[in-house]
């Protein structure tokens, strides 16, 4: 198992250009994570330029790409801002409005586990794919993500000349997570900081070329991470997933807090899990109904549809081809469709 202090050993030989000094000796090297073949590095210069920046970044990588165990790399080299030190874990991002060619970055978030929430970000990504945009998919899941899963991919990603990661892409849509970069189901076991700067990354150092949406599938909760994210993160906006059961509503509130907090507009309301309905037509409203609703209405934010209960629904997920994508004229994937158009015709996302 490759250890940071390998990786520490590995970046020593990396010059910083015009020196003949390196840059562990230098102090640059900030911060250094390592778990199952995936490396993390945070290196803060003092002083240079982008172009500087550029190439400790291109020699750092590719003397880490050299240990041997390593299969993904992730080097975030940082200038001072206006030529002053920082020790501002975000300051590269506090100017950023906009990352070039995605047009609406938009999260996906709950305020528990167990919603459907991942589901749902599969869904709607297909969904929107379906109705003509050019999407992307970004799993911030990192200690449990499920999208390689549901998208039916499990590829590593490749590496452009640019040194971006190139996502893999599936039913028309481009997909980012951790999940890609693990060996099955190997544990994530980073802090808080990793975390942030590896979401950074999967955003900004990836090609994601032109996309219409940027769908970010964050994870459930409402703590420091999920705040972080979205701070981070230049969001158009966030989706609530709930299901109609008080348990769930009550800690919508909280999900809508926390964007409110770092004034992330409220696109809406999806009530998952809403009923089901047996194949002779008894219709069952397992966690209640229509709690969703009433909550969107109560807060003044759009209700974007109900989700009912569907084992087509599960079954697509488990079989990495999503039900919109499957048999997008059935009831099930019309529910996601419906809600697809509902997003489409926010004004804060108009294209």
């Amino acid at each position: 198992m490759t250890t940071e202090a390998e990786i520490k050993q590995a970046l020593a030989s990396v010059k910083y250009p015009g020196y003949s000094r390196d840059i562990v000796s230098f102090g640059l090297v900030k911060q250094i994570a390592v778990a199952n073949g995936a490396a993390s590095v945070e290196i803060q210069l003092t002083s240079g330029t982008p172009e500087i920046a550029h190439q400790v970044k291109a020699e750092s990588s590719r003397a880490i790409q050299g240990i041997p165990g390593i299969k993904g790399v992730f080097v975030d080299v940082r200038l001072p801002a206006d030529g002053a030190r920082s020790s501002n874990p975000q300051a590269a991002w506090s100017n950023q409005t906009k990352v070039p060619g995605i047009s609406r970055i938009v999260a996906v978030a709950s305020g528990k586990g167990g919603v459907g929430k991942s589901t749902t970000s599969v869904n709607l990504a297909c969904a929107l794919q379906h109705l003509g945009a050019s999407v992307g998919l970004l799993d911030c899941d990192i200690y449990g993500p499920s999208i390689p899963l549901m998208m039916g991919v499990h590829q590593r990603p490749t590496v452009n000349e640019q040194e971006k990661l190139v996502p893999p892409s599936n039913h028309g849509v481009k997909l980012m997570s951790m999940g890609f970069l693990l060996d099955g189901d190997s544990p994530v076991i980073w802090r808080g900081p990793m975390i942030m700067k590896t979401i950074q990354q999967f955003v900004t150092a990836v090609a994601w070329g032109t996309l219409d949406y940027l769908l970010v599938d964050l994870p459930p909760g409402t703590g420091d991470a999920q705040l972080s994210l979205c701070q981070t993160v230049p969001l158009d906006g966030g989706v609530i997933v709930t299901t109609p059961q008080e348990a769930s509503l009550g800690v919508v509130r909280k999900g809508i807090g926390m964007f409110e907090k770092v004034n992330v507009p409220i696109l809406g309301i999806i009530e998952n899990m809403s009923h089901f309905t047996t194949p002779s037509g008894e219709r069952f409203e397992i966690f209640g109904h229509g709690g969703g609703k009433a909550m969107a209405h109560k807060l003044k934010i759009p209700f974007l549809g109900e989700i009912p209960i569907y084992t087509e629904i599960r079954a697509g997920g488990d079989a990495g081809v999503p039900v919109v994508v499957s048999h997008p004229a059935t009831a099930p994937a019309q529910a996601f469709l419906a809600v697809a158009r509902q997003l489409q015709q926010n004004p804060r996302l108009v294209i």
